[in-house]
């Protein structure tokens, strides 16, 4: 038991992290307290857990409608079943569990049942990418959207930070038909001055103008490519960044946009580069006979080990640092020295 004197608790304990210090963690909250301000004027709405309510924050929910929450134990491919049992009558509901159980474990049913079935059940997948860095390859979720981007009708939405997930979850809600929502932690910094922006399903959205190169973006990675970018406008280099919240359907035309004025591409996520925006950007471009230069990062051929998420993101090269070194390659610009290129930062 601590009193007053004790230190003040870092939100992630490092390496120990663990689902236990879920109650440290702060901007889910935004989301979950969305959801039940709509099931408050939409007697739809219902929630079905995985026997992970309390650390995917859907206990607030349960709290306020305990008779609306499901719980259908362990068994990922039963939640996506029941779920759709439910929309086909009438109701709406909201599944979540991590991204690695939502997609990868219950696939066959997010295809069949929802896909095909076009329930208009919304999919929560949390702990996307290596925001579960701690549970190690098993745990972690960088082939979601290769899987999802190939069902007919699917929406698929990325937000980047809390207040846009609350914004995208309504927008779900809204949206008659089945949704993907992917999303990390919930220790995602917050934008205050997007608290109150309304999300639209499909545009893509500029985060910081520029001329020479276009980075492309979505979730978490995308704070990552704005911290690059103003590095790069620095250095001399025009960096325009687009952040990508509808990986389906997809803005094309914005793709198509920067690739003509900008003529560098350059695409960052925490997802296999197989099959998530790299290949939808690449896709794009090739069809519409565009020429550029396009360079991709994210999860390349290999699983990343366990670690905590700010450093798997560098071992996986598409962190601050590695989309700063990255702009400047393609644009034939030579890195700035200083004095202090040798500390870690």
């Amino acid at each position: 038991m601590s009193d007053s004197s004790d230190p003040p608790q870092p939100k992630v304990r490092g390496f120990t992290w663990t689902v236990g210090d879920h109650a440290l963690l702060s901007s889910s909250d935004v989301w979950g307290e969305a959801l039940v301000e709509a099931a408050r004027t939409d007697a739809r709405i219902v929630t079905v857990t995985a026997d992970l309510a309390e650390t995917t924050r859907l206990q607030e929910f349960k709290r306020a409608f305990p008779e609306r929450a499901i719980n259908v134990g362990i068994a990922e491919q039963n939640l996506v079943a029941v779920a759709a049992g439910l929309a086909a009558m009438g109701l709406v509901p909201v599944l979540c569990t991590y991204a690695t159980f939502a997609v990868l474990r219950a696939a066959e049913f997010v295809r069949t049942d929802l896909g095909y079935g076009r329930r208009n059940v919304k999919l929560i997948g949390t702990l996307a990418g290596v925001a579960y860095g701690q549970g190690g390859p098993t745990h972690h979720a960088a082939e979601d959207l290769a899987l999802l981007r190939a069902i007919p009708e699917l929406v698929i939405l990325a937000p980047t930070d809390g207040y846009e997930m609350a914004a995208a979850l309504r927008a779900a809600l809204a949206h008659e038909g089945p949704v993907y929502l992917r999303w990390g932690r919930g220790t995602e910094r917050v934008d205050e001055s997007k608290r109150d922006e309304p999300f639209v399903i499909g545009p893509i959205r500029e985060r910081i103008s520029g001329t020479a190169v276009t980075v492309l973006a979505y979730g978490p990675t995308v704070h990552e490519a704005e911290r690059a970018a103003r590095r790069a406008q620095a250095a001399g280099v025009s960096t325009r960044v687009l952040a990508v919240p509808t990986l389906a359907p997809l803005d094309r035309e914005s793709i198509l946009c920067a690739a003509r004025e900008t003529r560098r591409l350059i695409t960052v996520e925490d997802h296999s580069i197989v099959g998530g925006l790299a290949s939808a950007v690449a896709e794009t471009v090739a069809r519409a006979g565009i020429a550029v230069r396009l360079s991709s990062l994210g999860h390349r051929e290999r699983y990343l080990p366990m670690g905590i998420p700010e450093d798997l993101m560098a071992i996986g090269g598409f962190d601050e640092d590695a989309i700063f070194e990255e702009i400047l390659r393609v644009c034939g610009v030579e890195a700035p020295s200083t004095d202090d290129d040798w500390e870690d930062r």
